[in-house]
């Protein structure tokens, strides 16, 4: 299901120059509707935590592949770009429910091993993004639409799978006793804060980057086949990545540990910019692609294991909903300052200096002993 749903966010990324094209729009509004499967993805993330105080994981990531199968579908039968932005804020929602009560209950599947265990699931994960540039290629060959029939299928059975398993399936208890949300966010605000900041503004940038990748590199004067096989490296790269950084991030100091990545995030954006031709271009894929996705186990393992039991799903809700907001709209902002006039390379390397200052104040504030759950022992609550 994992799968799946990532499947459903990442697929349009390869897509934005069909939607250009086929519905006769600018760079600005096709950002606009990747933003909004990735909005849609934070929509639902608080009500999502509050549900989970009222009911069982399993039956809220069923409700998520209940979601998902009719948001595909909408997308394959949307006429126009307003029917097309609606049906892909579905398809966005479906992800949000579903990570919100996944995440956490993974967690408490393996607890011992909470970094390892996440890693493996967004290995999962990160195996739809690769698989997403290849399945556009061969829709192509016939229509785009039939990427999301194949996703509206494969969602329906997959949540029938998951409702047998579930049955019979001995299932831990562990949010049993997280029955309140707003006091179980409000227990955890400096560490959803710290979270948020690192998470949300880093996947700023790399929205905004991911999503123009084809037609970046088209601009670099790669040809567009060459440009959209980059955008599977890309996502190639972060398949090892999830395992590498899961278990890193059980063995060291989480903080530190996320600022480095994030460091290597931000020469992987410089590679980029000043890479030229197609040996640098892929030298340089490599090293964005591995470096951003460290940072996802990275950051869910320093929420997840740094809550308690009872406070776990609902802090996590507000920390994924905020880091989601705050990314969601980095595609529609470079594409609104492409379709300006801006240059791709100074865009991007306008938002690197914006991560070097935050991997700065952070590092300060952690030798500082400010960070909740930092090197400096700083405290959760």
């Amino acid at each position: 299901m994992v799968f799946l749903v990532n499947f459903a966010r990442v697929v349009f990324a390869p897509l934005v120059g069909e939607f250009i094209e086929e519905f006769s729009i600018r760079e600005g509004t096709a950002g606009l509707v990747v933003t909004l499967a990735w909005l849609g993805s934070a929509s639902p993330r608080l009500p999502t935590g509050w549900l989970l105080t009222r009911t069982s994981r399993t039956k809220v990531v069923l409700l998520s592949g209940v979601v998902l199968t009719f948001g595909a579908l909408g997308v394959a039968l949307a006429p126009d770009v307003r029917t097309l932005m609606i049906a892909a804020f579905c398809v966005g929602t479906a992800s949000g429910v579903y990570f919100i009560a996944a995440n956490p209950f993974v967690s408490e599947l393996f607890p011992a091993r909470v970094g390892r265990v996440l890693g493996i699931h967004g290995m999962a994960s990160q195996l739809s993004a690769v698989a997403a540039a290849p399945v556009v290629t061969v829709a192509l060959w016939y229509d785009w639409r039939y990427a999301f029939y194949g996703l509206a299928l494969a969602a329906a059975a997959t949540t029938v799978v998951i409702l047998l398993f579930a049955r019979d399936a001995d299932l831990p208890n562990a949010g049993d006793d997280d029955t309140d949300f707003i006091a179980g966010a409000r227990s955890a605000w400096k560490l959803i804060l710290s979270g948020v900041l690192l998470m949300g503004l880093t996947s700023f940038v790399w929205q905004g980057l991911f999503n123009f990748y084809e037609l970046y590199m088209i601009d670099k004067g790669l040809s567009a086949t060459a440009a959209r096989n980059l955008l599977t490296v890309l996502f190639a790269a972060g398949v090892p990545a999830f395992l590498v950084s899961g278990d890193l991030a059980d063995r060291l100091p989480r903080v530190p540990y996320i600022l480095a990545v994030i460091s290597a995030f931000i020469a992987g954006i410089l590679a980029v910019v000043f890479a030229s031709g197609i040996v640098t271009a892929v030298l340089a894929s490599v090293l964005v692609g591995f470096a951003i996705h460290m940072l996802f186990p990275a950051t869910d393992a320093y929420l997840l294991g740094s809550l308690p039991d009872a406070t776990r799903g609902s802090a996590y809700a507000v920390f994924s909903a905020g880091a989601m907001t705050t990314q969601a709209a980095g595609s529609w902002v470079v594409g609104e300052a492409i379709e300006f006039g801006v240059a791709y390379d100074t865009v991007f390397l306008t938002l690197t200096a914006g991560l070097v200052l935050l991997v700065v104040a952070f590092a300060v504030l952690d030798r500082a002993g400010r960070v909740p759950g930092g090197s400096g022992g700083g405290a959760v609550g």
